[in-house]
């Protein structure tokens, strides 16, 4: 029996089709509404932080609205997959850094996790950042790949800051390096599945085919011990702001 997502020739299907006519650009208006829908949410969450941490039932909202947008476009995501016939174990297992971070931040949510939370603070915001300045994506606006693309990296970057604001977690100096090693034991893990499977997961193998930062850091294997020093210095720039905060609250 055709599924919904099968039939052609309507609108409904050409938001799920398999082959999209035009091809996403880097910085096209779409793409600017994006990032523009990320400041605007952060600077909203940031600002209106004491009237959300005094009302739970809002606080409520949030968090739950946050979990939402981790689960059912990943959930959609999948469906299509098998709709779609594209399940392949080089492509679609949930291997990448922000697939990862996607899921720990779900746990995070859930169980208001402070061990995740350091993790999730920094790589899920420094992965999630980059890939929405430089995208690695096919579909353009309004294909469903482009919304599952941008909420699901939305949703990384808001989790940890809503934690970070609302419910006053705060990392530490120890989770830079917690979360740097972290890192390297899922190089490992990860470079191993590649070999394994003949993947390129987290880019460990060759770069992206589309324009990214890694474009900037040199060649093969370089690009990698590269990638190592720009995720410290990023982390420690993260994570100064917080050093004023705890010399004020000692």
């Amino acid at each position: 029996m055709e599924t919904w997502l099968q039939k052609g020739g309507n609108e409904l299907p050409s938001f799920f089709t398999r082959h999209a006519e035009e091809s996403f650009m880097p910085y096209s208006a779409s793409h600017l509404a994006m990032i523009a829908g990320l400041v605007l949410l952060a600077l909203l969450l940031y600002f209106f932080r004491s009237g959300i941490r005094s009302h739970t039932p809002v606080k409520a909202i949030i968090r739950y609205s946050l979990l939402l947008g981790l689960l059912i476009p990943q959930i959609v995501l999948y469906y299509w997959y098998a709709v779609q016939e594209l399940w392949d174990v080089q492509y679609t297992l949930p291997l990448e850094l922000c697939s990862i971070s996607q899921l720990l931040a779900i746990i995070m949510l859930l169980t208001r996790s402070r061990l995740l939370y350091q993790i999730v603070f920094f790589a899920g915001i420094g992965g999630a950042m980059q890939a929405m300045l430089t995208p690695d994506l096919d579909y353009p606006f309004p294909h469903f790949r482009f919304f599952h693309f941008f909420i699901v990296h939305i949703a990384i970057i808001l989790a940890p800051l809503y934690m970070t604001w609302i419910e006053r977690f705060r990392p530490t100096w120890k989770s830079v390096w917690m979360t740097m090693i972290f890192l390297n034991i899922l190089l490992v893990v990860v470079g191993g599945t590649n070999y394994w499977l003949d993947a390129n997961y987290m880019f460990l193998r060759f770069k992206p085919e589309g324009a990214s930062l890694l474009d900037w850091l040199g060649p093969y294997p370089y690009y990698l011990a590269v990638e190592e020093i720009i995720a410290l210095i990023l982390f420690t720039l993260m994570y100064m702001p917080f050093i004023q905060w705890r010399k004020r609250s000692t």
